[in-house]
């Protein structure tokens, strides 16, 4: 009985160790990645305004773009610092990125949007 119970714990043992290491390299995964997309956000954000400001121009002219797209892409730009600050901040929760595209370069005539982070 001792040999089988013996035998039985160094099983667990072996499952619970091989599962915790994969864990423990997701989420070391998704904390350099939240960091990354905190940095790059952090960084990049000011080029928001001639996005937004393109996008707008393409959809509804220069007079818009030169206003409109300009007070938008300013808030845009505030938002992606700020967004990405926050996930530097915060690098040790991984959590999903508070900005769509997640990077300013993914799908650059894309407009940009802020949704819920959740955890990942």
């Amino acid at each position: 009985m001792k040999k089988i119970t013996s035998l039985f714990f160094i099983v667990l043992m072996v499952f619970i160790t091989s599962s915790g290491t994969a864990a423990a390299e997701q989420y070391a995964d998704k904390v350099v990645d939240k960091l990354g997309n905190g940095l790059a956000n952090a960084v990049t954000g000011v080029v928001e305004i001639p996005k937004t400001m393109n996008i707008v121009a393409h959809r509804d002219g220069v007079i818009h773009a030169m206003t409109i797209g300009l007070l938008t892409g300013l808030a845009n730009a505030v938002g992606r610092s700020l967004s990405g600050a926050f996930d530097i901040a915060t690098f040790l929760i991984p959590t999903t990125p508070f900005v769509k595209p997640a990077f300013i370069w993914d799908d650059f005539g894309r407009e940009t949007t802020f949704v819920e982070g959740r955890m990942r």
